[in-house]
């Protein structure tokens, strides 16, 4: 496995063992917690002048702050995206600036490409021949498209009600999809009986033994989410934003965003770090929930119901850390309703911005911080808009249709 000279190990977040990359695939063997990657600082050769002069474009940019070498990504273009200005939301929150962190432009329409180079590149690197996971839709498109750059079979388990684009874009990538009746934990059942039934698979099987790329069950999905905020650190020409707003189902994004942050920090790329906000739908809200009550953890959360399929995660994996990335840089969890979000996605549409309902999560979440007080005059608030707006037009054309337009 070709790992950066800066890559130490993967360290366990519940039992602090540290672990050799090139012989864990998945989660710590000593106790099944989630791994992250260590770098030796000293080691790490990244700096702004470096990034400025850095020869690849996208997350490969990042270089010894990476745990692959950038060669071995499957590179497609990743990253990169526009961070656009909306002064009219800004005066709207009444503060300083928003920038809308736009993952649309990804090469799938969605942050998940992230993760996804660098998973499907770790998984080859092993000597994975196919990968799968469950997924509430758009990440099974991005995880097709990066297995078919790198020579692997893909399996996605779906609900039925992903989006249409996400299900057919699956296939046309040349991934295997099983659309699983139900909501999205039918989809985790399904596929964890899969993988179980592809363990035990006779060796003279021909059956393929698949290395899963769910959320957390290595440490790779939510090291590339970490790009994003390293983006957004150069595209603000090294000034850290108050405050980053985060839609959030399992948590890659604002974990991968408090990664980005320590790392910033340590390296003397960021003189302060940014608040860290996450945003859920209220009728889907388990790490708002337990921020409320004062938890470590997250609890599963009863009949979720909402319009927003692509954060209907009622039992997020990255729980605890999403938890931990809100209370030690001094953000919040927030609830949003649909109708909240849907207006807010459409009110930033207004500006140019494609916002996609799941956006607009962060969006309205943004504007209930504001209203609580939450942000200052001068501040500087990115939102993040996970998805392309065009991948969840059915939700957003209907919610107009509802107001007669």
């Amino acid at each position: 496995m070709e790992t950066t000279p800066a890559l130490a190990g993967l360290d366990c977040v519940d039992c602090e063992a540290t672990h050799d990359p090139a012989t864990t695939p998945g989660r710590c063997p000593d106790c099944g917690g989630i791994l992250v990657p260590d770098y030796d600082f000293d080691a790490v050769d990244v700096s702004r002048d470096a990034l400025a002069d850095a020869r690849f474009d996208g997350i490969g940019r990042y270089g010894d702050l990476l745990p692959l070498q950038a060669e071995t990504l499957p590179n497609a273009g990743e990253g990169a995206t526009p961070l656009t200005p909306c002064p009219e939301f800004a005066d709207e929150l009444g503060v300083g600036a928003v920038y809308v962190k736009d993952e649309g432009a990804n090469p799938t329409g969605t942050t998940a490409d992230r993760g996804a180079a660098l998973a499907v590149g770790s998984a080859r690197e092993l000597g994975a021949d196919a990968v799968a996971l469950p997924t509430t839709g758009d990440a099974g498109q991005s995880v097709a498209a990066y297995a078919t750059r790198a020579g692997l079979e893909s399996e996605a388990f779906v609900p039925t009600r992903s989006t249409f684009v996400a299900k057919a874009m699956t296939n046309v990538h040349g991934g295997e999809m099983s659309v699983v009746g139900g909501r999205y934990p039918d989809a985790i059942e399904a596929f964890e009986s899969a993988m179980i039934e592809r363990t035990g698979e006779d060796e003279t099987d021909d059956a393929t033994t698949w290395h899963s790329l769910a959320p957390f069950d290595q440490p790779y999905r939510h090291e590339g989410a970490k790009t994003l905020l390293l983006e957004v650190f150069e595209q603000l020409d090294w000034e850290t934003p108050e405050a980053v707003v985060h839609p959030t189902g399992h948590g890659l994004g604002v974990v991968g965003s408090h990664l980005a942050a320590e790392q910033a920090s340590a390296l003397g790329l960021v003189e302060e770090t940014p608040a860290l906000h996450v945003a859920q739908p209220e009728a889907c809200a388990p790490v708002v929930a337990a921020d409320d009550r004062g938890a470590d953890e997250t609890d599963l959360w009863d009949q979720p119901d909402t319009l927003v399929g692509a954060l209907e995660v009622p039992d997020p994996s990255g729980g605890a850390l999403a938890l931990d990335a809100v209370r030690e840089t001094g953000g919040w969890a927030v609830g949003a309703s649909d109708d909240d979000a849907l207006e807010a996605a459409v009110a930033l549409a207004g500006e140019g911005v494609e916002m996609s309902a799941t956006g607009g999560v962060g969006a309205a979440a943004a504007q209930r911080l504001a209203a609580e007080g939450h942000f200052e005059p001068d501040d500087t608030v990115v939102l993040v808009n996970p998805v392309a707006g065009n991948k969840e037009n059915d939700v957003l054309r209907s919610h107009l249709m509802r107001k007669g337009v």
